[in-house]
């Protein structure tokens, strides 16, 4: 999937976070298992760092389910 500068530059409006460490988030996010918990908790846990936001565990706990669960939508444009 190729995304245009358009794209990162919508996300890196609303988060600050720039397009290569995106791209480096990405291609992490690629090489681990997620279907591991300690890996998807992991991966909330830096991206909430990335992006200066505080992930609660409820929260957390959700994530970790829906990507278990295969529940993440897979057009992520419309996140942005």
């Amino acid at each position: 999937m190729k995304f245009s500068d358009d794209f990162f530059n919508k996300v890196e409006k609303k988060t600050n976070v720039n397009k290569q460490t995106i791209l480096d988030l990405a291609k992490k996010v690629q090489t681990s298992n997620m279907k591991d918990e300690n890996t998807i908790r992991d991966l909330v846990k830096e991206i909430g760092s990335i992006t200066g936001k505080s992930v609660s565990k409820e929260r957390e706990d959700k994530i970790v389910k829906a990507v278990i669960g295969d529940k993440v939508p897979k057009d992520l444009d419309k996140f942005v």
